[in-house]
């Protein structure tokens, strides 16, 4: 019989460039926390980056012996345990359009805080329930809505923050961008094949740490923040955070207008990803992975994690680079002990921001092109059109941004006078309210009028009504009749779809019968 090793050669090149992107991701989204949030570092290292190891730790053991259970049962020696670790798009999502959002608002980063916990919380029961219904979901849902919407996040709230922190600090930022566009876009091999992602910090090291010393003071890095950053240093468990997630139960209204297209796209994400794997030689139970997902989210988020699990692309990649499942479970180890000890404090004070703003640049940029690369060229409009939602709500972000900083609001302004400037902020508000449903319910509709079925984009556009009238989408929070001129508005599309779709003969026997 052949064996089942649970390490092979190939584990140690998986471990190092899993690991590292693993390390790349917990330092963006600890900078997330303490620099865009506004998060205390008593609650980033002391509270959720123990739990955020914690759900890692058990996600990537879980998928490790998920793997030597398939190599068990096909006697096979090459099976590649599925890659997991924290959703990044999820990352970006969580901290700019709900945690961010609300600790502004609350004045509060600690409400924040609890409003992303209440966020997992629902999306964990999204997963489960999910993972019978999502075959289903990603039959009736075009892709071009799915990963429009998802485009529309990625090119404002995740893309242009980096992409002006760079032309703020541009001798870091774009050279480091260089570093990571030539291998990442254009295929370009460094040196003993280390991780463009690796270079791209050491390079920001070395130009942050060389101009501090010549007084140049690039990256805000110093001596005194890294004596500080020690502070941390120490052992850090998790420990249950059971009155923060039901405290953040106070802004449900918010956070389910964009849990729930989110644990969707998750659903579909983990179905592509399966797939993928699948494709490579290695079937893994989509039920099971989705299953997973969901409860190592659940204990996360009961222990303090405001961050989603989800199985990685990129299975292919690893299984080609020779990694089995050593790879998975002793990635799962090192990241136990860098959230647990406090290293990423250190980390984040010798490692400038800046340097890993081309990171999530490069991020964005994928999951944008991905909508239309993922799709075909006849729906690019219906992506253009699922992206707009985004637009709109990040144009108001920046407007109560700039506004609240003045010390006064739109209201006070007057919404004639904005709108005489040229600034149209009533529209702003409606359409970008809930731009995920938004953006997805517009793009499905596009879709379906470009291939001509009229019934089914009719069906979104009712679909579309009932949501706007419940707060959904275009409402700042669920409730009763939020927008109903809006949702009549709805109404009347899926009206006149159906009578496009009855002119060409195309409407359901039993609806033509009427």
């Amino acid at each position: 019989m052949t064996s089942t090793r649970l390490w092979t050669p190939g584990d140690w090149n998986a471990l190092f460039g899993f690991g590292t992107n693993i390390l790349v991701n917990l330092l963006v989204l600890t900078g997330l926390l303490r620099f865009v949030v506004g998060m205390p570092d008593a609650i980033v290292f002391g509270r959720i980056l123990p739990a955020a190891g914690l759900m890692m730790f058990l996600s990537t053991g879980y998928y490790a012996w998920l793997g030597w259970r398939l190599m068990k049962e096909t006697g096979r020696e090459d099976v590649c345990a599925l890659p997991s670790g924290i959703s990044v798009p999820h990352m970006f999502v969580v901290c700019l359009v709900i945690m961010l959002p609300i600790a502004q608002t609350t004045g509060d980063p600690i409400k924040g805080w609890e409003a992303g916990l209440t966020w997992i919380f629902v999306q964990s029961f999204v997963l489960i329930a999910g993972a019978f219904a999502a075959p289903w979901i990603r039959r009736i849902t075009p892709r071009a809505a799915l990963l429009g919407t998802l485009a529309g996040v990625s090119v404002t709230f995740i893309a242009m923050r980096p992409a002006l922190e760079m032309f703020m600090t541009p001798i870091l930022g774009l050279t480091c961008f260089a570093v990571i566009l030539v291998a990442w876009f254009g295929g370009f091999r460094y040196p003993r094949n280390i991780p463009a992602g690796l270079v791209a910090i050491a390079i920001g090291l070395v130009l942050a740490w060389g101009g501090a010393a010549l007084g140049f003071g690039l990256g805000g890095v110093g001596l005194d923040r890294l004596a500080a950053s020690f502070a941390q240093i120490g052992f850090h468990p998790p420990v249950p955070a059971l009155e923060h997630v039901f405290g953040g139960f106070r802004f449900i209204g918010i956070i389910l207008v964009t849990a729930i297209p989110f644990g969707i796209y998750d659903l579909v994400e983990a179905l592509d990803n399966v797939e993928s794997a699948e494709a490579a030689g290695d079937h893994y139970p989509t039920t099971r992975v989705l299953t997973a997902d969901g409860l190592v989210s659940l204990i996360g988020c009961l222990m303090g994690n405001p961050f989603i699990n989800a199985v990685y692309i990129g299975h292919p990649g690893w299984k080609a680079m020779g990694g089995r499942i050593g790879y998975s479970a002793a990635t799962g180890v090192a990241v136990l002990v860098f959230t647990w000890l406090g290293i990423a404090s250190v980390l984040l004070a010798l490692v400038p921001v800046v340097a890993i703003a081309p990171i999530l640049l490069y991020i964005g940029m994928l999951i944008g092109a991905q909508a239309f690369q993922e799709t075909p060229k006849g729906h690019a409009p219906a992506v253009i059109l699922a992206l707009t939602p985004h637009l709109a709500a990040w144009a108001k972000t920046l407007i109560d941004g700039a506004l609240g900083a003045a010390g006064t609001n739109a209201a006070a302004v007057g919404m004639e006078r904005l709108v005489g400037m040229g600034v149209l902020y009533p529209g702003l508000a409606v359409m970008g309210e809930g731009a995920i449903l938004g953006g997805l319910v517009l793009g499905a509709i596009a879709v379906f009028i470009i291939e001509r079925d009229f019934v089914k984009a009719s069906a979104f556009a009712a679909a579309g009504a009932v949501m706007t009238f419940f707060g959904l989408m275009h409402g700042p929070s669920v409730g009763f009749a939020v927008t109903p001129g809006l949702a009549v508005a709805y109404l009347m599309v899926a009206a006149f779809l159906l009578l496009c779709a009855r002119q060409e003969g195309t409407l359901p026997g039993w609806m033509a019968r009427r």
